[in-house]
């Protein structure tokens, strides 16, 4: 039997520019560093043999040599051989990481056990035999595996389980372009078509590229990305594990899923009804992030109704979320919607003759709305709340 853990797309340089404050980019990218350290604890735990990279260890095919370092340090204290192939990301094209000296000698020194498969050819360990099926450039059309369709099956051994490491999508389930925030169809490049595949000579494929945990068949898997690194789009999102495998030949493996994530992605909705439910939108944020410290993101989609007043509270909380949280992403709208004790303030402002004046004019514009496009209409209701956050605070 062969006991290994099987993970992939750990992206190590992932730059996060969205993210604009420096102290914060960088725990985003040392997390993704540190989760190897967590790795490295899930195989110590399960005694695995060997470990998988299914490819894109690097966000680059040519990360920086301190980030490269500080990985082969990490690899290297594993112990175990860390078997690797190159993804769309960190592809194996001459130019590349993999191909310079420094990587080589560095390799050697830090890293022997990192075993780097450039080759179409099997790898056969103690108690395993790995296929790797290497992306040499960043788009490819032809099939990653599809020198396995011709292998002679007969010269492999037939007591080792057979492994498959590959990078790509299956048919019938398309690829995607990881950006900070959306997914984007990205084609049929790197297509790996397991219907072609002699099922019955393998025993489990590794698979890289989908981000989200994905069991694709009985013997073909996603493992993910073993630190998340964008907001959750729907119930089938599972990110943050490696996954821990035991398989023997001609037998069902057994897929073992193992937490590593650290940092928490969170995606919301929340409708203001009035200013009662500012109360019920902290609350829920709490909830979600138990009082932690930089360790979580937040995506919001907001939209209905707060007061004058409201909407300042709203500003305040806003402020403080993003102090507290790794990023905070707002989307949507709500309408700031005046109260009547509010513009009675404002417009009878007998102390200041000039926002008393300004502010009759913001509501005559909005006592007028439907004359107005959907922009002069947002442009009059934030004038309308800065002119009351102004009054307030004189």
């Amino acid at each position: 039997m062969a006991n290994f853990i099987h993970t992939a797309d750990w992206q190590i340089g992932k730059p996060f520019l969205q993210v604009k404050d420096e102290q914060k980019r960088f725990k985003l990218k040392q997390e993704r560093l540190n989760a190897i350290g967590r790795i490295r604890e899930a195989a110590r735990m399960q005694e695995s043999q060997f470990v998988l990279i299914a490819g894109d260890l690097f966000d680059s095919p040519t990360p920086s040599s301190p980030i490269v370092m500080e990985v082969l340090e990490v690899v290297g204290e594993m112990k175990i051989p860390v078997l690797v192939i190159p993804g769309n990301h960190d592809h194996g094209a001459l130019g590349t990481v993999w191909h310079t000296d420094a990587f080589k000698k560095n390799q050697k020194e830090i890293a022997p056990n990192l075993l780097l498969l450039l080759d179409n050819k099997p790898v056969e360990l103690e108690t395993a035999i790995v296929f790797p099926c290497p992306l040499l450039r960043n788009k490819n059309d032809v099939d990653p595996t599809l020198w396995l369709r011709n292998l002679d099956w007969g010269e492999i051994s037939s007591t080792k389980p057979r492994i498959v490491l590959a990078h790509g999508s299956v048919n019938d389930f398309g690829g995607r372009a990881y950006t900070f925030d959306n997914e984007v169809q990205t084609g049929v490049n790197n297509l790996i078509n397991l219907n072609n595949l002699p099922i019955d000579e393998i025993d489990y494929i590794a698979l890289g590229d989908w981000h989200n945990l994905k069991q694709v068949s009985e013997r073909a898997w996603y493992a993910g990305t073993p630190e998340p690194d964008r907001f959750d789009q729907g119930s089938n999102n599972q990110r943050g594990q490696v996954l821990h495998i035991d398989v023997s030949r001609k037998q069902q493996p057994k897929v073992k899923v193992i937490s590593t994530g650290r940092l928490k992605w969170h995606n919301i909705s929340f409708k203001f009804n009035g200013d009662a439910d500012l109360d019920r939108f902290e609350r829920q944020i709490e909830e979600l992030t138990a009082g932690r410290i930089s360790r979580d993101l937040l995506r919001v989609e907001i939209s209905g109704n707060l007061s004058l007043s409201g909407h300042n509270r709203y500003e305040i909380l806003k402020a403080d979320l993003e102090n507290k949280l790794l990023r905070l992403r707002i989307k949507g709208e709500y309408h700031q919607t005046p109260e009547t004790s509010e513009l009675e303030n404002l417009t009878q402002n007998f102390e200041n003759p000039l926002i008393s004046q300004v502010a009759s004019r913001l509501q005559e514009l909005l006592n007028k709305e439907e004359d107005l496009d959907k922009e002069q209409a947002f442009v009059t209701r934030i004038a309308l709340c800065e002119l009351y956050r102004f009054a307030i605070n004189r």
